[in-house]
């Protein structure tokens, strides 16, 4: 990462009916993964529309790769998908895609090239020549894909990319963004669907009620580490205090993981990472006791999510 490709500077839309987002200060990085997260009604399409020209914000201020944001530079710097979106349910979806095409200036020989590779990357393919009024919800969506990134932007704004979509759907958009990422695109995601964010973003911002709650990079919201979760057969008193003396874990027996009759009990304990839980996995069998399962429990992303806005006040879609 070598740049800035977005920076907001509090950046504000104010409405009469009190949406909207207030003072958003943010920078993203040049090809960095970047998720936007928040309740409905929060503030975040807005906050999308004004970086990608279409609202005009009230104050602040923000550029794209440099370009103050509704400049025809910075227009010409991005691709967008909307939350909402309508296609002219009269063409084929492989013209609707080469109407973007020449919308970004493309020749015709490099769209010739470009569409079908785009119509087959979001998962359309032969069927790009049948028309947009029998497309399904999801096939909408993929096409509206393909249209934000028939111009190769350096930076693409993605607002709910993957809503409408199957989870076979969804497992190939998150291919295809991970795909963009490692060409060295910008990605800005706006989604609901947290492991999908999980899966993808270098970093993220919490947005509610307009305003930024919390940002920072993914990984440390995870915490890097794991809760791991083994249920063992034969496990005495004596047994699981040698355990944690000869682990210096804090190995607890755990209140909710269902039945612990018949002398199995599960145990949780607070890990780095695989090789530690192989270690355990190995006490635990040199000592004679049965592993019948082991797995782990990363705290995800949904989890804090909820925490971070437990008690707030939301807007939500009609507040």
């Amino acid at each position: 990462m070598s740049a800035a490709a977005i920076v907001a500077d509090g950046l504000t839309k104010r409405y009469a009916n009190g949406r909207g987002c207030r003072d958003v200060t943010i920078a993203v990085e040049e090809g960095e993964a970047f998720g936007f997260l928040g309740p409905n009604g929060a503030g975040k399409s807005t906050f999308v529309k004004m970086l990608a020209g279409l609202v005009a914000p009230t104050s602040g201020a923000a550029t794209l790769l440099g370009q103050p944001i509704g400049s025809l530079p910075a227009k010409r710097l991005i691709g967008y998908l909307p939350e909402l979106y309508r296609y002219q349910e009269w063409l084929t979806g492989e013209e609707v895609v080469r109407l973007h095409a020449r919308l970004c200036g493309l020749d015709r020989i490099t769209a010739d090239r470009r569409v079908p590779r785009l119509l087959e990357e979001v998962g359309i393919g032969l069927r790009g020549r049948d028309r947009v009024k029998h497309y399904s919800k999801g096939m909408q969506q993929r096409l509206g894909l393909a249209c934000a990134l028939v111009g190769d932007p350096p930076i693409v704004f993605l607002d709910e990319p993957s809503s409408a979509l199957d989870p076979i759907g969804r497992m190939e958009v998150r291919a295809l963004l991970k795909r963009l990422k490692a060409q060295g695109k910008t990605v800005f995601l706006n989604s609901h669907l947290l492991e999908d964010v999980e899966a993808i973003c270098d970093r993220i911002a919490l947005m509610n009620d307009g305003r930024i709650l919390r940002h920072g990079r993914v990984a440390d919201v995870l915490q890097q580490r794991l809760r791991w979760r083994f249920k063992v057969g034969g496990l005495s008193d004596e047994a699981l205090v040698w355990l944690r003396e000869a682990t210096g874990l804090r190995i607890e027996l755990s209140a909710n993981a269902g039945d612990s009759t018949d002398g199995i009990v599960w145990l949780e304990a607070e890990l780095e990472d695989e090789e530690q839980a192989g270690w355990v996995n190995a006490l635990i069998a040199g000592q004679g006791m049965t592993l019948y399962e082991a797995g782990c429990r990363a705290e995800r992303l949904e989890s804090w999510f909820v925490q971070a806005v437990a008690g707030l006040s939301h807007r939500g879609e009609r507040g």
